[in-house]
């Protein structure tokens, strides 16, 4: 944090401040002036004029202190040389010039202050009882005093700016946090939106446009193929449900739906052949040395769940080949092939997303995802670590 300037740390000057402030000048004036004005009115009326006019001249100059510090608090301490009323905006201003806390100036302005009182004391019409040597002490004693304050003022100013500054940067990072944490739960949920409904809405657009062409249906097939898509858009209601009733689940913890598993692949492929798919499923991973991670079997079933995604969506009706093997020395692979689609005019569309969440959950198993076309086929491969 950057240390910051005596302009910044100060408060701001309200009437209230203002007025309080003249109010103290005032009462130490008074105490001062009260000492040597009978003097003056008896037989010096020259310095009483003196006084009056410097003392309020060094008013008007103490209200625009913050305007040159140093310069002001100069020139009313020359003035309280000759006015016990300049005491007051000349111990005002040394004491503004002192919560800077600038060596030179506030040495500068301290000992032009001591020197001002201590020749008043001896300058004016006053009668001293005490030993010059008790006066210069008491002078450098207020005029020391004087000058302390100032400097715990400062002290203090740069205190609070300094505990402001780490509450408005706490509170910024707060904010970051917040924003950072719904930034990645907004990503968590489009992915498992992504994961749970896309293969369903899929299946259900690939029904409902097959049924489109047809026209040559009876009524108990199109009855038999409409019952399908219902029973597939129930599927896709039925789990849109189970995510909503994870994120508004109320007891502040991270809860996740049931995840998939390996063996589950075999069951969403059978699926997708109800859903009239030419899928074929080629299993080729060992499991009899040392069982599959969750987490690996996960990924596996992400990748070819989304292989299956957009190959009912870019594809139908073409032969789709879903590969998968490895064991725990050389890893896994996965690879789903289908032909390039034609993209007929009622295909679902995408927006990408899938394969770049996929990307990032392969990268975080510490794997490698890779897609794109090979010939006239479309190709999504992947290995992963056994273990991530």
């Amino acid at each position: 944090m950057d240390h910051p300037s005596p302009r910044e740390m100060r408060p701001p000057l309200t009437w209230r401040s203002h007025a309080w402030r003249l109010a103290v000048c005032a009462l130490i004036s008074a105490a001062v002036w009260s000492q040597a004005i009978e003097g003056e009115l008896e037989s010096h009326r020259v310095l009483f004029w003196v006084e009056i006019l410097f003392g309020l001249a060094s008013y008007v100059l103490v209200v625009m202190r913050r305007r040159a510090p140093v310069t002001i608090a100069m020139v009313i301490a020359l003035l309280s040389t000759f006015s016990g009323i300049a005491a007051g905006p000349a111990t005002l201003a040394a004491v503004s010039v002192a919560t800077q806390r600038v060596a030179w100036s506030v040495a500068l302005v301290g000992v032009t202050n001591f020197l001002a009182a201590t020749a008043y004391s001896f300058y004016a019409p006053i009668e001293l009882q005490d030993p010059t040597w008790l006066v210069v002490l008491v002078n450098a004693v207020v005029n020391t005093a004087m000058m302390g304050w100032g400097l715990y003022l400062g002290s203090r100013r740069e205190l609070v700016w300094t505990l402001r500054q780490r509450a408005v940067r706490a509170e910024a990072e707060q904010e970051l946090r917040v924003s950072q944490a719904r930034g990645t739960e907004r990503e968590r949920i489009a992915r498992e939106m992504h994961d749970v409904l896309a293969h369903r809405i899929t299946q259900v657009s690939m029904h409902s446009g097959a049924l489109a062409f047809r026209e040559d249906l009876a009524a108990d097939e199109l009855r038999a193929g409409l019952a399908q898509i219902q029973g597939k858009a129930n599927e896709a209601l039925h789990e849109l449900r189970g995510v909503l009733g994870v994120l508004r689940d109320g007891s502040g913890e991270p809860v996740d739906p049931p995840q998939p598993r390996f063996s589950d692949i075999e069951e969403m492929v059978v699926e997708a052949r109800r859903s009239g798919m030419n899928v074929t499923y080629d299993d080729r991973v060992d499991v009899t040395g040392e069982p599959l991670p969750d987490g690996a079997g996960r990924t596996l079933y992400r990748i070819v769940q989304e292989g299956l995604t957009n190959a009912g969506k870019h594809a139908p009706g073409a032969h789709v080949s879903v590969v998968v093997g490895g064991d725990p020395d050389r890893g896994l692979e996965v690879e789903v092939r289908n032909p390039l689609g034609f993209h007929p005019a009622g295909a679902t569309p995408g927006a990408g997303l899938g394969l770049i969440g996929l990307a990032e959950r392969t990268e975080l198993r510490g794997g490698r995802l890779e897609h794109g076309r090979e010939g006239s086929v479309f190709v999504l491969r992947a290995s992963i670590p056994w273990t991530s």
